[in-house]
């Protein structure tokens, strides 16, 4: 049940997205649970409706990947590339504008690692990446100082300093997660997925803060296993969502039982769990207040609502700025 005190913002948030669907929120503290690219579009409308300064995003790093001797974390890029208005908007990922001398000279060596593919920009930023761990420095320490140089206002956490990576079991053989899905092109079928590193795993500094002192969590549109999953399963962090009193929003990746982008689908099936918005719903139930619905999805309403939370239906595909707005403004209202 809401208190009072949500019930008025809520209402605070209503009455001025009445007047004005774009203008800027003062009064809340949002923290959201991201991973890579769905995410980072989710956060582009979010950005419009409050202050920069009031959003913390808490990203997956079980993406992380040592490519060319070079620290690679490619959720927290993504994303800090996104809110620093540099992303290269068509691909999604990297830097627009940029240019693949580097890579193509490694092509030419014999190198064979250039199926992951970054810009020169990008190589400039895992290169600084890289020597600032080899100091000393910790992820969040990193991730601050490149958010900063780039003249980001937001908080960008890394969900743990601490070495953490995804890996995928196939007919193939095991492989690293960015090797399943960017080389491997997501072909073979999931045997089972590992998060290496989960059981000593802490949450970076600030995330659990960032979780107890939120007015409001938003669970991302990402890959409910590989990125929102592995951020629950840093310890701590799923039973703080649990304690918190802040209202807790998700957003559902899925629609019409087909993930938007990515093998969400394959990632769910391999841990059993239904394909579809009523399944990504459950995964989060227990720590979840709302759930933001696709309306191709209605007829889902009833069965989600059976699991004790309150349902959004909207459209959450986002293929305009204006939709991301328009996603961003409703799961703020849910």
């Amino acid at each position: 049940m809401r208190d009072p005190i949500t019930v008025l913002t809520l209402a605070a948030i209503n009455s001025w997205f009445t007047h004005d669907p774009i203008r800027r929120i003062h009064t809340l503290q949002i923290t959201a649970l991201a991973g890579g690219v769905g995410a980072a579009r989710f956060l582009t409308g979010l950005s419009k409706l409050i202050k920069k300064e009031e959003l913390t995003v808490i990203i997956n790093t079980g993406d992380d990947i040592e490519l060319f001797g070079l620290h690679i974390s490619p959720d927290i890029d993504i994303i800090t590339y996104t809110l620093a208005g540099i992303v290269d908007e068509k691909k999604g990922w990297g830097i627009k504008n940029d240019t693949p001398h580097c890579l193509d000279t490694l092509k030419k060596y014999g190198s064979t690692s250039t199926w992951f593919n970054i810009g020169d920009k990008d190589v400039a930023t895992h290169i600084y990446r890289t020597h600032r761990l080899s100091q000393g420095a910790t992820l969040l320490e990193v991730t601050s100082e490149i958010s900063h140089s780039l003249g980001l206002k937001t908080k960008i956490l890394p969900m743990s300093n601490d070495p953490f990576q995804t890996y995928i079991n196939t007919h193939s053989g095991r492989m690293h997660f960015e090797e399943y899905f960017v080389k491997n092109q997501c072909r073979d079928e999931i045997l089972g997925i590992e998060f290496e590193g989960a059981a000593s795993a802490k949450p970076a500094p600030q995330v659990l803060d960032a979780l107890l002192c939120a007015d409001r969590i938003i669970i991302c549109p990402s890959n409910p296993i590989v990125s929102i999953g592995t951020i629950l399963s840093v310890k701590g962090i799923k039973e703080t969502l649990q304690q918190t009193k802040a209202r807790i929003v998700a957003v559902s990746p899925i629609v019409s039982g087909m993930p938007l982008k990515g093998p969400a689908d394959k990632m769910l099936k391999s841990k059993g769990i239904e394909v579809s918005a009523y399944g990504v719903a459950g995964f989060y139930a227990d720590f979840l207040d709302a759930f933001v619905l696709d309306v191709k999805d209605l007829e889902e309403k009833r069965r989600i609502e059976k699991l004790g939370l309150e349902v959004c239906v909207t459209n959450t595909v986002m293929k305009s700025l204006a939709d991301k707005i328009s996603l961003a403004k409703a799961t703020l209202s849910s």
